[in-house]
């Protein structure tokens, strides 16, 4: 596709609309996460936020195998998302096979997981920066140059977003707000693991019927996911979805 398209160009106009009353930011950057999977043909994308004072945390994936690579860059503190977001620059790595001695327990979790190539995109406005993003390649090179560069926008676009929306709700803190966002993540993990015990669905099966779930009737991940817990809410099995899994 070409991202000068009007799809590409509502996208942004998305990432940029964060001062509505009901703004969540795990939709928001859960709808970053997976229009980069649709614009930039990657074939997963995780997100990763920190706040000042703190290390950075999962907050958002496309995939199951994108989230638990996530979490094993923080836990082994090595891996692309740790250097682009400390670094503030672009790191590229077009063949994760053979990058072993570069990251020793991320290539080759990459490489079992499917992904032969990642490219990760700080996400900072100057000289801040608040997470980063990797997107995920099963085939191995580098990525398109124009597919990269709407993706360093995209991370851009949805950082002015946050940033912007943290000054003008400057009596939350950062941390605070940060804070918010982890609980909100922990609540849509464990109804994605009740789910998926209810359903004898996998986790990324699970979360795919969830989120089509509250999408379908209107609803943030976070209040299906609050009313999955609490037993206030019956999620059917979704048939399309569940045939959607990829294989391994």
């Amino acid at each position: 596709m070409r991202f000068s398209d009007r799809r590409a160009g509502r996208v942004l106009v998305e990432l940029a609309d964060t001062l509505v009353d009901d703004f969540d930011i795990i939709d928001f950057l859960d709808a970053l996460a997976h229009h980069s999977v649709d614009l930039l043909g990657v074939t997963a994308c995780a997100v990763l936020l920190a706040d000042p004072e703190g290390p950075l945390s999962m907050v958002a994936a496309s995939s199951e195998e994108a989230r638990v690579l996530g979490l094993s860059q923080l836990n082994r503190k090595e891996g692309p998302t740790l250097e682009a977001y400390r670094g503030r620059a672009p790191v590229h790595c077009p063949d994760l096979p053979a990058a072993g001695g570069r990251w020793p327990v991320f290539a080759p979790a990459a490489a079992e997981a499917g992904f032969a190539a990642v490219d990760t995109l700080p996400m900072r406005l100057r000289d801040q920066a608040i997470g980063a993003m990797s997107l995920f390649r099963a085939s191995p090179g580098p990525m398109d140059p124009e597919a990269a560069g709407f993706g360093q926008i995209m991370a851009d676009m949805a950082t002015i977003g946050i940033l912007h929306r943290r000054a003008v709700r400057h009596h939350e803190s950062v941390t605070e707000q940060l804070q918010l966002a982890l609980n909100s993540r922990i609540m849509i993990e464990q109804a994605k693991g009740l789910l998926a015990g209810r359903l004898d669905l996998a986790p990324e099966q699970a979360f795919t019927v969830l989120r089509g779930y509250a999408r379908a009737h209107n609803l943030k991940l976070t209040t299906a996911s609050r009313a999955l817990i609490q037993g206030e809410l019956s999620i059917p099995r979704s048939d399309e979805a569940v045939g959607s899994r990829s294989p391994g």
